[in-house]
């Protein structure tokens, strides 16, 4: 009996690595460089993660996981874990997010969260008043998502989260959806873990709305009434990625712990990326963080050598641990180096019950 359960586990395993790791030709398309669709997927939250330039996709776990990897969802000690995030984009954006997790024992942990983005107010302008007619308008981007992940063993991890994805820019919008599969392989005791997650794969996203309806005059037949017509966007593809990772940790005594970790990113919208990452843990209540983040060069169709642009430098972070009874309080900082624009800055608030 023991036999059959095994086999059925590895082909468990086997298949989904086989879907994971499969769709790197869907994630590899270099003909979409720069165009993508709801590229707010694509801005990072929460400290822990950001800190370590998501160079930790085989060994993050909890609630942070749920944007990183799914998998390491299951690994969420707590009974109850909420993530609370806020950071300052580029151009003044703010990126707020929340989320929670429940754990529900042997049937794996479930979760939801919230992303939005903030632009502030804006003049509506028009050919007759180009400096505002007095009224405002701001853009609306939201994700919502729900995750779920199990341990499938002692050593097999595997999540999934579904995305709705929203976007209104004064009276046109978007909608579409996307999923997120996640696998975490833990090597026993030797501290090696490895990690493959396929990220915002879903149908393309267009446009749409009451501002691209116009009216006009059919050609040679001025004066007569003017026709409805409509505009038809061209649609986008969502930023699918593809990554994989592996994490190593080495025990400094009895207190004292270092993971290295590092992760390659394959994209279906820009150049591949490498990420690498240190994090020193003290007893699990102080941590210490720092990554980087770089595309190599390659060699383009007109045979120039493409530099690393890379819009993001390095990053670095610190995180405090604390129970409090009952409840475990988790207070994260992280600072990202921007090449054009001001620093990022990440802060964020974890509660465990």
């Amino acid at each position: 009996m023991k036999s059959y359960y095994k086999i059925i586990q590895t082909a468990k395993i086997a298949i989904i690595a086989l879907l994971l790791c499969g769709s790197i030709g869907f994630a590899g398309d270099r003909s979409k460089y720069g165009t993508s669709a709801a590229p707010e997927l694509l801005i990072p939250v929460g400290s822990k993660g950001t800190s370590l330039s998501g160079s930790m996709i085989s060994s993050i776990t909890g609630v942070d996981a749920m944007y990183w990897n799914p998998a390491g969802l299951s690994m969420m000690t707590n009974q109850t874990e909420v993530l609370a995030s806020h950071m300052k984009y580029i151009a003044d954006i703010d990126v707020n997010y929340v989320a929670g997790a429940v754990n529900l024992g042997g049937m794996g942990v479930i979760g939801a969260s919230l992303k939005t983005l903030s632009f502030g107010d804006e003049l509506v302008t028009t050919l007759e008043s180009p400096d505002g007619t007095g009224e405002t308008w701001s853009p609306t981007y939201l994700t919502t998502s729900v995750s779920y992940a199990r341990k499938m063993s002692d050593k097999i991890l595997f999540g999934t989260t579904v995305k709705i994805i929203y976007e209104q820019i004064s009276t046109v919008s978007a909608t579409g959806f996307a999923f997120d599969f996640g696998l975490q392989y833990l090597a026993g005791k030797s501290g090696l873990k490895f990690g493959v997650a396929l990220k915002n794969f879903g149908p393309s996203m267009r446009f749409d709305g009451i501002a691209l309806e116009q009216n006009y005059i059919p050609a040679g037949n001025v004066g007569t009434a003017t026709e409805p017509r409509r505009i038809t966007l061209q649609d986008f593809s969502l930023p699918t990625t593809l990554e994989i990772g592996l994490s190593y940790d080495l025990p400094i005594g009895k207190k004292n712990n270092v993971q290295l970790s590092t992760t390659f990113q394959n994209n279906n919208f820009s150049s591949d990326e490498y990420r690498v990452g240190l994090e020193y843990n003290y007893n699990n209540y102080v941590f210490l963080r720092g990554a980087y983040a770089f595309t190599p060069d390659y060699k383009a169709e007109d045979g120039l050598i493409k530099k690393d642009q890379n819009l993001f430098g390095p990053s670095f972070g610190v995180g405090l641990q604390y129970p409090f009874g009952n409840m475990r309080l988790g207070l994260d900082y992280a600072y990202r180096v921007t090449q054009r624009f001001n620093a990022n800055q990440w802060f964020s608030l974890t509660v465990g019950f």
